[in-house]
């Protein structure tokens, strides 16, 4: 393969390298965003807004309070919560804190909650109270000493008490739980007032996050990403849209969750780098509400996913709206439809830009540029600072045009997997992150997808991995066998159907939905159920997830 044949298609003004030293920490980096933009706003959500001095201020309360419950430098506290005032307040009083912050999804399972916050070791966490019942359930089962409690309201002021009310009393969706010595998120910050911050050592190679992934396989694992990789990620993604391009009165639309790393990355990191405002979303799913925020800010960039761009294009109030302020909307998770990506780019006048990446990547590896020449149904150029390679079958690195496994290699790259020593070796080979994405280079170093981690779904943008859906549906004692795979689904992409031999001839469709339900996230239990008599295997008795595959494509013809 020709050596990076698309610095010669970069947009202009983008350098091939960026200074991955600029700032020794995250930390650093937020410091001088807090203090460069001040007085700008820096987060909004329901109309309430917090500057990015009024972060800072609030941020170091939280810092305060979190040492002074005895909480060292390297602990890790998890943060579960949708997008909320809190989230940018507790991120950064952690991370101030020396603490490594574990994004946790909120809709998780007691089971997956588990799994996550033992394996990290979690001994703190700021979780919403629609949520703790489930924490109630496993809480003995970990070391989490910490539990700031917080409400959806509770940064919102007068409007926040009738949003409280509304979700407790009306809607019911907060469930009754029993945790001792929680504290509430304002008593939280009212505490740290009386302490203050121990400094820490914290350079470069120090791991601030731990994401969690299952990675190209298995279990869900947590990458650590330190310092150096998110603040090269975010350096990365501010080249790419340029200073010109964006500037300090931009106002970003944040739909995505937080603890999702595109968003954490996009939304977070590269937004604040600008003096942004990021509009947080609490709820995403209610479309009337989103498109209320174009007509109460000025939006002139946001991030999505397929299935959220679609929703939006079918929303009446959406198809009215002026767009003249509009200039970035990044698609990513999922690769954007071609039909959608179009009917976009038709309504609202701009294209969405695409792009790729991987939590082990921290996670943008390449984007389409945003000077016109984003391509439909390729994943652009890689980022500044950034090599990528197509590797074949036999080993050889391919040439233009040629299929083999996407690899890259840059400061984005994380450090590897915690306690997991040989699952970092199987995916960072010399260097080379292996993603297990099947691709080509094309001739002016554009990249594009040719097939996916051979059995990873993909559920409106999220991972879904078949080995813990079969372990869940397996524990099911009427259970004989089982396989999982991926089928078309006209709004999530993809979801997942279930095959199953049944042990027990008494087995029905309802009892493993309702055993599935209780120990897996909503987009992970499957759609479609199909018993079998027997399932398709090698000679040594492997499962073939691949003839399944196979099968159902040729039904859908």
């Amino acid at each position: 393969m020709a050596q990076k044949v698309w610095l010669e298609n970069y947009p202009k003004g983008v350098p091939a390298n960026v200074d991955v030293e600029k700032y020794n920490n995250l930390l650093q980096f937020a410091e001088e965003a807090f203090k460069k933009h001040g007085s700008n706003v820096a987060f909004e959500n329901f109309g309430k807004t917090l500057t990015y001095s009024e972060v800072d201020q609030l941020s170091t309360q939280m810092g305060a309070y979190l040492q002074s419950r005895g909480l060292q430098p390297g602990d890790r506290i998890a943060l579960m919560m949708p997008n909320l005032l809190q989230y940018p307040i507790a991120l950064f009083g952690a991370l101030k804190a020396g603490l490594i912050v574990v994004n946790t999804n909120p809709l998780y399972t007691p089971r997956e909650m588990e799994h996550q916050f033992t394996d990290s070791d979690c001994k703190a966490i700021v979780i919403v109270e629609n949520f703790a019942f489930n924490l109630q359930k496993i809480i003995k089962n970990t070391n989490i000493k910490t539990v700031i409690l917080t409400s959806v309201g509770e940064m919102l002021g007068a409007k926040g008490k009738l949003i409280n009310f509304v979700l407790r009393r009306v809607k019911k969706q907060v469930p009754k739980f029993d945790l001792s010595n929680t504290v509430s998120f304002k008593d939280a910050l009212n505490q740290g007032k009386k302490f203050k911050i121990e400094a820490f050592d914290n350079p470069p190679d120090n791991v601030i996050i731990h994401q969690y992934t299952g990675g190209t396989t298995g279990v869900a694992k947590g990458a650590m990403l330190t310092n150096k990789n998110l603040v090269s990620n975010m350096l990365q993604m501010r080249a790419w849209l340029g200073e010109d391009f964006m500037t300090s009165s931009e106002i970003a639309l944040c739909p995505l969750p937080l603890y999702h790393i595109f968003a954490f990355s996009v939304n977070c990191l590269a937004m604040m780098s600008f003096g942004a405002k990021s509009v947080l979303v609490t709820n995403p799913r209610d479309i009337d509400s989103l498109v209320k925020e174009f007509t109460k800010n000025d939006i002139s960039m946001m991030t999505g996913l397929n299935t959220l761009f679609n929703a939006m294009l079918n929303n009446e109030k959406f198809q009215q709206l002026d767009f003249s302020k509009l200039k970035a909307v990044m698609g990513g998770g999922t690769a954007v439809q071609v039909p959608v990506a179009e009917a976009w780019e038709n309504l609202t006048g701009v294209k969405i830009v695409e792009g790729y990446g991987m939590t082990e990547a921290s996670p943008v590896i390449t984007a389409n540029p945003f000077d016109g020449r984003a391509r439909k149904g390729a994943v652009g150029m890689p980022m500044p600072s950034t090599d990528v390679r197509i590797l074949k079958d036999d080993g050889t690195v391919g040439a233009v045009g040629e299929v083999g496994e996407i690899q890259c290699k840059g400061p984005q790259v994380m450090k590897g997997y915690y306690n997991r020593e040989e699952a970092t070796a199987n995916t960072i080979v010399d260097g080379w992150l292996c993603t297990g994405d099947i691709g080509l280079m094309m001739e002016d170093g554009y990249f594009k997808i040719v097939d996916r981690k051979k059995d990873m779904i993909l559920v409106s943008g999220f991972n879904v991995y078949p080995n813990e859906i079969e372990e869940v549906i397996a524990s099911h004692n009427k259970v004989g066998e089982v396989a999982v795979i991926g089928v078309p689904h006209e709004k999530s992409g993809e979801c997942v159907k279930a095959f199953i031999v049944k042990g027990d001839k008494t087995l029905s469709e309802s009892e493993v939905m309702d055993h599935c339900r209780q120990n897996l996230t909503g987009y992970k239990v499957p759609k479609h159920i199909e018993f079998r008599d027997e399932l398709p295997k090698t000679n040594v008795g492997k499962i073939l997830r691949k003839e399944l595959r196979a099968e159902e494509a040729q039904k859908q013809g």
